[in-house]
Order: C-alpha cells, then sequence, then structure tokens
C-alpha cells in the first residue's frame, strides 16, 4: 500500500449510493437532453447532449484539480454534499432558462448567440456533476475500483431508467424527477459524513422537487402543465413558439407527439395531381412529431367519398399497377397509407409502426375519428421496427410501401440530415426485395426538387445498386418513377417490370398528369439516366460535387448528401438544407475545440506544476489514449447497432447500459488484478482489451447479419453479448492507470481527469465526422488505435519506472549486508513511484 493510500479516507456506504445516484442522474440527464433537442432544436443537434454533458463533467474535475485549497481531502465529504444539492437545482434553473432561449439554426450572430449561450447553460449542471465524480474518484485512492463501477453502473441503470420514466411522464417533468436524485444523493453523503444538519436539508429537496414534478404530470395530463416546452425547432431555421395548448400531447423514449386541429379542409397530400376536384373537402386533424414531422389523421366512418382524394396523390403509384394486392405499410402514422390501400379496395395491409404512441393515438385515442381501422379485418397493426419485422416475415407481400418514411416520422428528413437510417441501405432493400412476390412492388417516396433532385436521384443510385447486387445487368427493367408537386414516388421490381403493369402505370400517369421521369423504355433527364444505366454506381457518382452513392449499412446516411471535402466547392447545387447540416457540424467542431481549448486545456498547462508533471507524458498518452477510445467506440458501437436495433433510442440506451454496466464490473475486478505502480503486469488487460476489440471488429458485422431477422429482444439481448466482453475490458483501464500515476508523490489525479474529459469530448464530435466521412467501421478501427497508443503509454511509464541494472546490484548487495536502502532513498527521485 503507498503512502498517499495509508493517509487518505475511506469511502463509506453513503460514497457509493451517492455516487451511484450522481451518475444514475447525469446520464438520464444526457439521454433526456437527446429527446428534448429534437424538439427545441431539430434531431441533427441532438448528438450535442453527449458532448454538453463531456465538456460540463472534465470542467468540474478541471475546477477540483485548480482549487486544491477549496476542496482538501478532510473535506471530500462535505463538499460532495454541497455540490451534489447544486446538481439537483443547477438541473431545474438550467432547463428553466434553456426553455426560455429559442435556438436559431443559421448561420447568423444570433444562431451562434444561441447556440453558445444554449451550450454553456445546459452544461452548468454537468460541472457540479463533474465535480461529485471527480472528488469521489480522486479522493479514495484505496476503493478507486469499486467506486468506478459504482459510477459506471450507476450510468448505465440511467440509461435504461429515463426510458421507462419517459412511459410516466412527459419530458419537462421529467427533468424535474430527474433533478431530484442528486439531492436524494446528498444526504446519502451527508448520511457518510454524519452531517446530520445537511441530511434534512437534502431530503427535503429531494421531496419538493418529486412533489413538483409529480404535479406537473398530474397538470400535464389535464393540458395546463406549468412547465412544457415553449420554442421548437423549424426547418427554417426560425424557431416557433407553441402558444395553443394541443388537443393530445404525449411523450416516450421515442418522441413526442401532438395532435392539434387542422386549420383547412384541403386534402393534405405530399404529390397530389393537378386534376383533384377542388370540391373535394376533408376532416383532418394534423399529428406533429417532435417539432417538423408531419402528417394527419383523417375522419373516416367507411365510406369510400371520404377517402377518394388519396388515389390522386403519387405516393400511391403502386396501387394502380397492382391489384388485389397484400400490402405492408412501414410508418404507418396517421394511417393514411393505410386508407390508401383501402381506397383501392385492396387485399389486406398491414401497418408496421415502431412508436406504440402513435398506434395508441390513431387507434384509442382518435379511433372514433379514424374509424377504428384496427377494427377491420382487412387490417393489421405491428408495433415494431419493420426492417426487422420484414426480415423475419415468412410473407410476400405484393406493394411494400414506404412513403416519405425515415426513422422518426415522414417529411423529416432535412432535420435529421446527421442520423442513420436503417430503411435507406443497400442491405434493407434487399431485404424488402425478397420479400415480395416475383412481380411486387416495392414503391418508395422522397421529397423532389424539380431543379436539382438530389433525393430521388440518391434513390435511383439505391434501386439501381441493389439491383446489380442481385446479379440484375439492365435495371432500367425493373424501374419505374413518377413525381408531382414536391415529391417523387419509384417502384422497384425484383422481376422485370411486365408490359400490363407498365401500361397500367403508364395510363394513371397520364390520367392524372404526374411527371414522368424513368421508366423502362423512358428517362427523362440526362442525370437520371447516367446513374440507371451505369455499370458501376459508385464510380460514376464519385465525381459529381454532391454524394449520391448508395447508402450501406457501414455509411447509413441517405440524407447526408455533401461530402466534407467538398464543402466550399463553387458548383454545389443551390438546394435548402444540402449545406446546412455538415456546416452546423463543422461550426459545432470548432466551438467545442475551442472551448475544450479555453476552459480545460489552457487552465491545465497553466497551473501544472512542474515539478509533479515531470516524467508524466506517458500517462499524457494513456489517459487521452483511453479518452477517445472509449468513444470513439462507444458512439461507433451505437451508430452500428442503431441500425440493427432500427432506432436511436434502442441503439443509445442499449449501447450505453451494455457498455457502462460491463465497464463497471470490469473497474470492480481490477481490484484485485491491478498492481499499485507501473508493473508491466497492469499492460496485461489492455492487451486483452485489444485482442477483443480486434476479434469484435470482425465478429460484430457476421452476427448483426446472423440476428438481424430476429424479434427485438432476441437482437438487444445478440447486441449485449457483442458489447459485453467489450465493456469488461474497457472499464479496466481508467481505474488501472489511476492507481499506476497516484504511487508518485503528489501525483495530480485530477489533472489526467481532465485530459480524460478533454478528449473524450473531442471525440464525441469525431465520431460523427469520421463515420459520415469514411463510415461507421473506421470510427470504430480509429477507437482500437486510441487504445494501441495509450497500451503503449502504460507501457512506456511502466518501463521508464524499473530500476536501473546498476541499481538491482546495489539493492542485491545491500540486503546480503543486512544494508536495505531507506524509504526516503526509494522515492527521492520525482520520476520514480515509491515502492
Amino acid at each position: 500500500m503507498t503512502l498517499l493510500e495509508m493517509t487518505t479516507p475511506r469511502a463509506r456506504l453513503g460514497t457509493y449510493v451517492g455516487l451511484f445516484l450522481i451518475t444514475l442522474s447525469t446520464l438520464m440527464y444526457e439521454v433526456l437532453l437527446t429527446r428534448i433537442f429534437s424538439v427545441t432544436m431539430m434531431y441533427h443537434f441532438a448528438f450535442v447532449a453527449i458532448s454538453v454533458a463531456l465538456f460540463g463533467m472534465t470542467v468540474g474535475a478541471l475546477i477540483v484539480y485548480l482549487l486544491p485549497d477549496r476542496f482538501p481531502t478532510e473535506k471530500t465529504n462535505e463538499r460532495l454534499i454541497v455540490f451534489s444539492f447544486l446538481f439537483s437545482i443547477s438541473i431545474v434553473l438550467s432547463f428553466l432558462t434553456q426553455l426560455s432561449v429559442p435556438f436559431v439554426a443559421r448561420w447568423s450572430l444570433a444562431g451562434v448567440y444561441s447556440a453558445t449561450l444554449i451550450y454553456l447553460v445546459t452544461a452548468i449542471p454537468f460541472i457540479f456533476s463533474g465535480v461529485c465524480v471527480c472528488l469521489a474518484l480522486t479522493r479514495f485512492p484505496r476503493q478507486i475500483s469499486r467506486l468506478y463501477a459504482a459510477d459506471l453502473v450507476g450510468a448505465a441503470v440511467g440509461a435504461v431508467a429515463l426510458v421507462w420514466l419517459l412511459d410516466m411522464m412527459d419530458a419537462p417533468s421529467a427533468v424535474v424527477a430527474i433533478a431530484a436524485l442528486p439531492s436524494v444523493a446528498s444526504f446519502w453523503f451527508a448520511q457518510a459524513a454524519g452531517q446530520q444538519r445537511l441530511f434534512w436539508l437534502g431530503f427535503t429537496g429531494a421531496i419538493a422537487l418529486f412533489c413538483l414534478a409529480f404535479s406537473n404530470a398530474v397538470l400535464f395530463e389535464q393540458r395546463q402543465p406549468f412547465l412544457r416546452v415553449t420554442w421548437v425547432g423549424s426547418d427554417l431555421a426560425v424557431p416557433s413558439y407553441e402558444v395553443s395548448s394541443p388537443l393530445y400531447e404525449q411523450w416516450n423514449a421515442f418522441s413526442r407527439i401532438r395532435v392539434n386541429p387542422s386549420l383547412s379542409m384541403v386534402p393534405m397530400g405530399w404529390g397530389m395531381s393537378p386534376t383533384l376536384p377542388k370540391e373535394i373537402k376533408v376532416q383532418q386533424l394534423d399529428l406533429v412529431i417532435d417539432s417538423t414531422a408531419f402528417t394527419v389523421l383523417t375522419r373516416y366512418a367507411g365510406r369510400e367519398e371520404e377517402i377518394r382524394h388519396l388515389k390522386y396523390d403519387v405516393t400511391n403509384l403502386a396501387h394502380y399497377g397492382y391489384k388485389d394486392a397484400d400490402v405492408l405499410v412501414v410508418g404507418v402514422g396517421g394511417g393514411r397509407d393505410i386508407l390508401s390501400a383501402l381506397a383501392f379496395d385492396q387485399k389486406s395491409v398491414t401497418g408496421v409502426e415502431i412508436n406504440d404512441n402513435i398506434l395508441h393515438a390513431v387507434n384509442d385515442v382518435y379511433g372514433d375519428f379514424t374509424g377504428h381501422l384496427d377494427r377491420d379485418p382487412r387490417v393489421t397493426f405491428v408495433n415494431d421496427e419493420a426492417r426487422s419485422y420484414i426480415a423475419r416475415s415468412d410473407q410476400k407481400y405484393d406493394i411494400i410501401q414506404l412513403s416519405l418514411t425515415d426513422t422518426w416520422a415522414a417529411t423529416a428528413a432535412g432535420a435529421y440530415a446527421l442520423s442513420e437510417n436503417s430503411l435507406y441501405t443497400v442491405e434493407a432493400w434487399d431485404c424488402f426485395l425478397d420479400h415480395l412476390t416475383p412481380n411486387g412492388l416495392l414503391s418508395v417516396s422522397r421529397f423532389y426538387n424539380w431543379e436539382q433532385p438530389l433525393q430521388a436521384q440518391r434513390l435511383v443510385a439505391l434501386a439501381t445498386e441493389t439491383l446489380h447486387r442481385r446479379g440484375v445487368k439492365d435495371a432500367r427493367a425493373h424501374i419505374y418513377m413518377a413525381g408531382a408537386g414536391v415529391t417523387a414516388t419509384i417502384l422497384v421490381s425484383p422481376s422485370p417490370l411486365s408490359a400490363e403493369t407498365i401500361a397500367a402505370l403508364d395510363h394513371a400517369v397520364e390520367e392524372m398528369q404526374f411527371g414522368r421521369i424513368i421508366t423502362p423504355a423512358y428517362v427523362g433527364e440526362d442525370s437520371f439516366a447516367g446513374i440507371v444505366n451505369a455499370e458501376d454506381v459508385n464510380s460514376y457518382v464519385a465525381g459529381l460535387p454532391v454524394d449520391i452513392s448508395p447508402p450501406t449499412d457501414d455509411q447509413p446516411y441517405f440524407f447526408q448528401m455533401l461530402r466534407l471535402r467538398d464543402l466550399f466547392r463553387s458548383d454545389l447545387p443551390d438546394e435548402k438544407g444540402l449545406t446546412e447540416p455538415v456546416l452546423v457540424l463543422a461550426g459545432l467542431t470548432i466551438a467545442v475545440f475551442v472551448l475544450t481549448f479555453l476552459c480545460i486545456i489552457v487552465p491545465l498547462m497553466l497551473t501544472a506544476r512542474k515539478a509533479s508533471l515531470r516524467g508524466m507524458p506517458p500517462f499524457f498518452l494513456f489517459f487521452a489514449g483511453i479518452g477517445l477510445g472509449f468513444l470513439l467506440i462507444e458512439v461507433s458501437q451505437m451508430q452500428r447497432l442503431n441500425i440493427f436495433l432500427g432506432h436511436p433510442t434502442y441503439g443509445l440506451s442499449v449501447v450505453l447500459f451494455s457498455l457502462l454496466l460491463f465497464s463497471g464490473i470490469g473497474s470492480f475486478v481490477t481490484e484485485r488484478i491491478a498492481a499499485p505502480g507501473p508493473r508491466l503486469l497492469n499492460l496485461l488487460p489492455l492487451v486483452i482489451l485489444l485482442a477483443l476489440l480486434l476479434a469484435f471488429g470482425f465478429v460484430t458485422p457476421l452476427l448483426i447479419d446472423r440476428f438481424e431477422s430476429s424479434t427485438t429482444p432476441v437482437r438487444i439481448l445478440a447486441a449485449v453479448a457483442v458489447l459485453a466482453p467489450m465493456g469488461l475490458a474497457m472499464g479496466m483501464p481508467f481505474p488501472i492507470g489511476m492507481r499506476v500515476v497516484s504511487a508518485w508523490p503528489d501525483a495530480p489525479t485530477p489533472f489526467f481527469w481532465g485530459v480524460n474529459g478533454a478528449t473524450s469530448v473531442c471525440a464525441s464530435v469525431f465520431a460523427v465526422a469520421i463515420a459520415l466521412s469514411w463510415g461507421i467501421s473506421v470510427s470504430f478501427w480509429v477507437g482500437c488505435a486510441c487504445y494501441l497508443a495509450a497500451t503503449a503509454g502504460l507501457g512506456a511509464a511502466a518501463w521508464r519506472a524499473r530500476p536501473p541494472r546498476r541499481r538491482e546490484r546495489q539493492e542485491s548487495a545491500a540486503e546480503e549486508t543486512d544494508l536495505l536502502p531507506t524509504a526516503h532513498t526509494a522515492s527521492s527521485d520525482p520520476q520514480m513511484p515509491p515502492e
């Protein structure tokens, strides 16, 4: 045992429980912010929550390092009480401030100001959390492995607890409920410190916040909450103020849905024919998902005239080409595509919807309005992720329809440009074609700009590449595409389109005055002709100023069409939303780097004592390597499993829970296997980690293929099985490093916590940028390289700490003459730890 360990206090039960609750609430709030940002800032800003949390916690650790006089070791328990209570209160105050600041998603002074203000305000609670976590993990070195395990297990439980909490209450109420948890932690810390007065302070604060959360949740059900989201994001980059109370509102881990009265009885459609009779009027309700995703609930009492307007929408073109069909609709939304199948008198229709709140709204809350479609014998509703449901289905369908469907909701592509989507990849479309009858039709509709039809071009590239991989040489014989208004629909068949099908589609296009884009005998534009006739689609599109290459599961960014290297090309199309997501990512990356540099790196360098940092460069490499490596592996696995599990919420919860839980177990194990001081034995867990990462880097894609068609619970278990060994090993390096570096006299352990946190903040943005540019797998392998560098750093530290051979001979001689060196002699070299 080192001298430092002998002179420091021991953590008590209350310390473990308090730390568990701090990291539990931290992770719950971090994940909840991704949901709230999806509404207030649009989805492609949601990943900022991870960066905000890491930034705030790192600044908190830095405060402990920079102000050692304010955090004396003997006052550790008292400081934990105070800062956990401040964490609790700051969550509520920070959230209130965030709600009052509209986020402007455009490049302007107002936009930069609002983004920076929201980032900093949101980071404040995490600063207090970071202080608590840093104190707990650096002031009790004798229990570092157990405390780090409590830290990670608390975070793991938080990743899944939020899903349960959002099933019980709305997001603003959930924020207050989460804020109560650090108050609970404060009275556990008070119990450990024997501070009776502060114990009751934490207890009272927790009760008050729980009551506040419950009251707001009850009022939310009555549509009169005193705490609610007031500003929402907008595709126009102008925030909208939500004044009116909705008819219905519900939150869950997937989304927030609101039902509002419609302002018009004009039939809603994505691509309506100009021949639509003007006298047709329809009663509708608007269904809004998060901030900008929009669809409608249509009044239906079983009469044909109530839904005949659907025959005029280009998204329903497939129904003209295939009669008496078994139809599968991906993404039920408000039930519009279900009604379309009924309008064309198809044999049966199955609607697959991942969000149970939407199904509840359509069939239960507004069942009388929508005609209780779930009671129609021709209609089947399935609450599941569509791709895996189709993959494991034995049924063959005549039509599989995706009408502006993405991971969250129709029409939201512009907002979700940086999100992964499991429906628009070559692998997904190959699965869909496998589950069509020989002459069946895959119908996919996306927005269509007639001057710059980028989404339509990418649909054609995706269809052509999928057919090529299936051995089809003449892809055009399998494709039919038409457009109307701002929407285009592509039909893809596993077999060449028959003359009868083509004739029926041609007749419908002519009668409805749709715009013909591609048929087996016609291509309207050279840009489409080049794609559909190309022998190698990827080679053909590689030289274009935009990226319309076919997305794959490794690069599933269908809506992201601007390569980072092409950002400043002069020949970029002038299309709304093309450059914005990349500019936003670039701006956030710069902002994160600048804030990290100014708030973390500069103070570290200016205040670090040269004597305490002497001989420490190998540890810089080690802690920076594991900080980068952990986040790159975590985010890349999250992105990869989003595709496998079918939704970002599943990917986030399952990956965080598995990696953090098993990392906590791994940390606990290090208490028995880690040797104090820089011993070569400590390299063994890192070598095992590298071997596991190497193995699972190749095995994970195979397991995903093997279990793709399994049910959601089975896919979750498969994901956990993949993540568990990696997490177990990834939890070992940090406590090992802290035990090793703390063996030095006056070791700056908070400094290395700061280094680890700073690199983690940057890695959260690196991971997205790398995946966008080169793919998810590259992001994973870069994380592996970071762990390799960390291993080299710890190995260098162990090698430098080995006693010189001459000293070994002197010590051997001293032992023979009973003249052993004193403890002072053993630690007189400031680069050597005490033995």
